[in-house]
């Protein structure tokens, strides 16, 4: 009686044990995720704003009564390198996954950082072409959905791997489509891409919310603090994804433009 007793003890000490370092693990996935988004938004804020200038002397090109474009504005909204911004966050991406098993935990987390102030001059122009306070407004709406989101994949008994592989088949499908529609230019194409978009990376945020938590219940027995480490950035890396995407198909569906 006394040893099963203290098998029981040592198995409800170890579950705590588990259950402690998944909210630590957690919390870090979530808190890593908020700097990048702070990173990425502050450097499209301060980018937009290098951008444009009210003085029409050495501007190179009028955006709108009263609001012109800088030599730099120019350079990374009108000439050819918009191309190289616009694709660089993707390639970062293949990247990141190439490298992610000879970074330390460290490396990984600078890397993270490096690739948000990356995504805020990817995504710089909206602050161009959207007003503030829709920008603000689709920001909360997001906030509040993804919160609800993750939530739903943290606590759900529900395996969701099922979903996750149709959702990613369509995620590659949103991307070819996003492509193409790049030289279409077709607004009906870009209203039916945002509003599947939602959809997918709804689906994507409960996905990874519960794909990164039985990632760290199925390695929490190694005891490899350096492998949770970089499996804690990856985690924040994909939800970063959700939440941005999520927010810029919004922003494209409801934001009020200028």
């Amino acid at each position: 009686m006394a040893q099963f007793d203290t098998i029981r003890t040592a198995a409800g000490t170890r579950t705590a044990e588990i259950d402690a370092g998944l909210r630590a693990h957690m919390n870090k996935v979530y808190g890593t995720m908020s700097v990048g988004m702070l990173i990425t938004f502050a450097a499209a804020w301060a980018i937009s704003g290098l951008a444009v200038t009210t003085d029409p002397a050495g501007a190179s090109a009028q955006m709108r009564e009263g609001l012109y474009l800088t030599s730099f504005g120019y350079a990374i909204y009108g000439s050819a390198l918009k191309y190289v911004i616009m694709f660089a966050p993707l390639l970062f991406i293949f990247g990141f996954g190439a490298a992610i098993n000879r970074l330390s935990a460290s490396a990984a987390q600078l890397m993270f950082y490096t690739f948000a102030a990356v995504m805020g001059l990817s995504i710089s122009s909206i602050f161009l072409v959207f007003t503030g306070q829709s920008i603000i407004q689709v920001f909360l709406i997001t906030s509040i959905a993804f919160a609800g989101l993750s939530l739903v994949g943290y606590t759900t008994k529900k395996d969701l791997s099922a979903m996750g592989t149709f959702l990613i088949m369509g995620l590659i499908g949103l991307i070819v489509a996003s492509i193409v529609n790049i030289f279409l230019a077709s607004s009906a194409v870009t209203f039916a891409i945002s509003a599947i978009g939602v959809l997918i990376f709804a689906g994507l945020t409960a996905y990874d919310t519960q794909k990164i938590k039985n990632t760290y219940l199925e390695m929490a027995h190694s005891g490899d603090q350096e492998w949770l480490g970089k499996a804690a950035i990856m985690g924040a890396l994909s939800l970063y994804l959700d939440f941005i995407n999520m927010f810029m198909m919004l922003l494209q569906l409801f934001g009020n433009r200028e």
